[in-house]
Formats: C-alpha cells, structure tokens, sequence
C-alpha cells in the first residue's frame, strides 16, 4: 500500500517537468507574455528543484519522512492550484516554478527513503524502486503526451487542475501510511550548508541551461545584464562563467562539510558519503541515464515535430515505445534482482540503451521507423534506474536515507537538465535542422552513454 502514493508522486512531479513543453505558446498566449517568457518559468522550476533537493532531503530527518513528504505535497498542490488561476506571469512562476519546485525538493527524497527503509530485502527493494522509477520515468515520458492531449482539449490550465486533483488523492492516500520509527533526530540543521549547496547547484545547473542559446565553447550572442555586454560573441561561452561561480560554491560548501565535521557538529551531509567509491560510481551512472533519457526524448521530439511535421499529441504517442520499454523493464526489477546483481544489471542496461540509441542513430530518416531503437532504449534505462537506485540506497543504513537520497535526486536531476541542454545546444549549433544534426545530436548522446558503461564496468564485485 506504502509504494502506490509514493509512485503516483513521482508521476506528478515528472509530470510536471515536462508537459509544459507542449503547452507553452498557448500559455504566452493566454497570459499576455512571450514564449521566453514561459520558458523561463520552466526554466526556474528546474533550477529550484534541483538545487533544493539536498536540503529538502535534510529535512527529511528534521521533520520526519512522512511528515515532509506530506508538507512537499501541500507546497506541490497550492503552486498547481495558483499556477492553474495566473493572470500574468508572475503568478505562474510563483505557483509553477517557486512553490512546485520547492514541493518537489521536499517530497521526493521521502520517496526513495521510505521505500528504501520498509522494503524487507533487497528483492522487495527493487520491485518497489521499480514501480516507482517506473513511475517517474512514465511521467516523464507521458507528460508531452498527456500535456498536449489536456491542452488541446481542456485549455492548459486543466493540466494544473488535474495536478492538484492527484495531490488530493495521493494525501488521503498517504495519511494511512505507517511510518517506520525513524533514526535519532540530529541536533540542528545546518543553514550555511543547505546555502552553499543549494546556490553551488542553481548556478551549475543555470549554467548548462545557458548552453542551448550561447552553446558550450564560443558565445554565439552577446551575453548582456541590464543593457550591459559582459561576455561578447565570439568569446568563451557565459555557460563556464556560471559553472566556474558554481563549481567554487560546492568548494566551499565541501570545505564548509569538513569543518562542521571537524568541530563535531552535523554537516548536512557527511564528506564520507562521496570517498566510498561504490556510491561515486553508482552515482555516475544515475546521472548518465537521465542525461541520456531526457536527452533522447528531446532529440526525438523535435525531429518529429520539425522535420516530419508531427504534432505534440503524436509526437507524445510516437514516444511510446521507449515508454513500453520503461515500464516493461521496471515491472521485471524484482525478478531480475532475484537473478542478477545490481552491477551487472546496470552494465546490461547500459547496453541496451546503448544499441537502441545506435539503432534510433540508423534509422534516423524521414522514411524510417524510430520505433525498434526506442523500445530498447527504454528498457534498457528501464533496468538501470531501478538497479542504480537500489544500489546507492542500499549502501548505506536507515540513519542515512536522508543524505543519500537527496545527492542521489540532485545527481539525476542534475543528469536531466544536461541531457536537454547538450542535446539543445547541438542542435541550436547546427545551420539547419535535418536528418544530419540530429544524428549529431545522437551520436553526443551515444558518446555520453558509452562513457556511463565505462563507469558501469568500474563498479567493483560485490562485498
């Protein structure tokens, strides 16, 4: 009973990551805006998300699994039900892309940390990871879809409402939940940490962001604030400015770990957590598999609506597949852990994905059929989100859910925005769109991927 709320969580806030990529001209339409304008609402929904998903996950030990997990769900459902009412764009970001995204931090580290701790073994584990993983990546994967079906035939403001119509039920859903006894509580949460960590991780992720319309290396605009040129074109690409200030952020906020752990007060989380190698690896790898995921749908989506001509409800159905393939693979998670250890379900994954992006890269044609290469792309994701996970969560004791699972979300988010972004700015770097920039496109994604079976490949045998 514990893992359906749990799941239909996941749905909703993957959901929303995505569904609003089918409906943002109607939205710019309807609110008096641009369609930059819209995009930046998306934009900073990512960015809050992302970079309070560790403090979120705090937390989590701070008020208790459930009991954030439940206030995740009222901040989720009162930014849906405001966003759903906007009359301008500031009322959209507020809802939107501020209150869901704060929703989100808080209440989907309380997902994995709650299967994680009442799952009995590491079986029961990964079936439940799988239906939630499966959920997650469902909603992901259906959000255009069903973003594109609810806007065409509703208006764009139903989709909203049919967000806080779930979070409704999934509230009365989760009030009969028992919560497992948690850990000792510690003596404080750390401020300064959650700071550091969450303006470390906004102005990485912002800057892979900036990736799509500067590119990567050489700026191909004026970068400007207020009128200002800092960084002309031609220059090196404002993405490594924002990186650089993030990258010295998560210096600091390391350095910050080891000094709180030195004076024997509780660090948001322990410095240990990133030297056991395992994890590291684990890591990676969950932050290659959204990279891949978000960015092959990205790819795909945009080849099949501006080069075959499809539209966003077909786009959505022609996407199917690799959703199959997902849901098909997650279904089997605890079968296979039965069968096969987590490391050698992450590498078998990995390629599986691996063939399918090669086979989508081969048949990327206008004559051609996406739909073999999509299928297994999803499975093979499929199988590793859900041994991934298992194996992260598993590494460490109840008392370190809460450290775990955040570093864990923020990592596949972290994999989520760059996917899109590198996938984007390819494309955006090419003279024209056709068959030979997205196969561009592909082959960085089939680059990215070959690199998460080399991290794959490094994970050592079971202890």
């Amino acid at each position: 009973m514990i893992v359906l709320p749990l799941a239909l969580a996941q749905f909703v806030a993957s959901y929303a990551a995505t569904t609003m990529t089918v409906a943002v001209s109607a939205v710019a339409a309807d609110l008096g805006t641009t369609v930059l304008g819209v995009q930046t609402a998306i934009t900073v929904f990512t960015l809050t998300m992302a970079s309070l998903m560790v403090p979120g996950s705090k937390l989590s030990d701070v008020l208790g699994r459930k009991r954030c997990f439940l206030a995740g769900l009222a901040v989720y459902g009162t930014g849906a039900l405001l966003a759903s009412l906007a009359r301008g764009p500031g009322m959209l970001i507020l809802g939107y892309s501020l209150l869901e995204g704060i929703g989100s931090a808080l209440m989907i580290p309380p997902i994995y940390i709650l299967v994680t701790v009442t799952s009995r073994d590491l079986t029961a584990r990964a079936r439940a990871l799988g239906v939630v993983s499966g959920a997650g990546a469902l909603g992901a994967a259906a959000g255009p879809l069903l973003g594109g079906l609810v806007t065409a035939w509703l208006g764009w403001r139903a989709s909203f409402l049919l967000q806080v119509l779930l979070v409704g039920l999934i509230v009365l859903l989760a009030l009969r939940v028992a919560e497992p006894p948690a850990p000792p509580r510690g003596k404080g949460f750390d401020v300064g940490g959650a700071i550091l960590s969450a303006a470390g991780l906004f102005f990485v992720v912002f800057g892979v962001l900036q990736s799509g319309e500067y590119g990567w290396l050489v700026s191909r605009a004026d970068f400007a604030v207020g009128g200002v040129v800092l960084i002309p074109a031609g220059s090196i690409s404002p993405v490594w400015l924002f990186a650089v200030l993030g990258a010295a952020l998560l210096a600091v906020f390391f350095a910050h770990l080891r000094a709180r752990e030195r004076a024997g007060r509780e660090p948001l989380v322990p410095p240990g957590l990133f030297r056991d190698r395992i994890t590291g690896l684990g890591l990676a790898t969950q932050h290659v598999q959204w990279l891949v995921l978000q960015g092959a749908f990205f790819v795909v989506a945009v080849f099949l609506q501006e080069v075959r001509g499809f539209n966003a409800i077909e786009t959505g159905l022609l996407l199917t597949p690799a959703t199959v393939g997902i849901l098909a693979a997650s279904a089997a998670a605890g079968r296979m852990a039965r069968r096969h250890s987590q490391r050698r379900l992450i590498r078998g994954g990995f390629v599986l994905a691996v063939a399918g992006l090669v086979l989508v890269l081969l048949l990327v044609r206008v004559d051609s059929s996406l739909v073999p290469g999509l299928f297994l792309l999803g499975a093979g994701v499929g199988i590793m989100l859900t041994a991934s996970a298992n194996l992260v969560q598993s590494r460490f004791p109840d008392s370190a859910q809460g450290d775990i699972s955040g570093v864990s979300r923020s990592v596949s988010n972290l994999g989520s925005s760059v996917g899109t972004a590198l996938a984007g700015s390819v494309l955006a770097g090419t003279p024209h769109l056709g068959d030979r920039s997205f196969a561009l496109a592909l082959t960085t994604l089939v680059v990215a991927a070959a690199a998460g079976l080399v991290a794959a490949l490094l994970l050592p045998a079971p202890e």
